[in-house]
């Protein structure tokens, strides 16, 4: 799934009503980063170096994090959502459920490394729900732009490094992606005798 990506929901911050907060201390944080710290990280150098040649000021950017907020064209961040089963097959009170949480873990070791463009800043794994599932927000960017910032925000790039290219309509290169992911937790789910029945459908969260 996609997530609009609530950060201060994941790390718990605040408690919706489907959660159990008795069970949150069960969730797991792999990392959960001040965006706008991950933001100075990534793009600091390449803003300076950027500024340095404009002639005209208005044309200088202050702050990128607050440019790429405010623009149209890229999203600060993407969120995607893994869960496998649901509260009936795989209940997170359950053993089965506690298999599923052992898979998202595996999944989820080896998804910055697959993924180098992809800058992970916050993934949690939530235990205190009906079924157990993972969070993973990431900052999409690329290097060595001729446009603008060397280095900038962009899924579509970050994307075809990765080897996803030339997307259509109905098969964007996310979409590619996001297939190319699930085909990963797939495979985690098959070493553990889970097989993935392709139902084809799209649940919100």
């Amino acid at each position: 799934m996609t997530g609009k990506g609530s950060v201060n929901h994941n790390s718990r911050k605040f408690h919706a009503k489907n959660t159990d907060p008795e069970r949150s201390c069960l969730n797991v944080e792999y990392c959960n980063k001040n965006i706008k710290d991950v933001y100075h990280e990534l793009f600091d150098e390449a803003l300076a170096r950027y500024n340095e040649k404009q002639t005209r000021s208005d044309r200088i950017i202050d702050d990128y994090y607050e440019k790429i907020c405010s623009g149209k064209q890229e999203k600060p961040f993407h969120e995607i959502i893994l869960q496998i089963g649901n509260k009936d097959d795989m209940g997170a009170r359950t053993e089965d459920g506690q298999l599923a949480a052992k898979i998202l873990d595996e999944y989820m070791q080896d998804f910055q490394r697959r993924n180098p463009t992809l800058r992970v800043f916050s993934a949690h794994l939530h235990m205190d729900e009906a079924t157990p599932h993972l969070h993973i927000d990431f900052i999409p960017y690329t290097t060595g732009s001729k446009r603008g910032l060397e280095t900038r925000v962009s899924l579509k790039k970050a994307l075809a490094e990765l080897g996803f290219k030339g997307g259509t309509r109905s098969e964007t290169e996310r979409n590619q992606w996001v297939a190319a992911e699930k085909e990963r937790l797939a495979e985690i789910m098959l070493q553990h005798n889970i097989e993935w029945e392709k139902k084809g459908t799209h649940e919100k969260h």
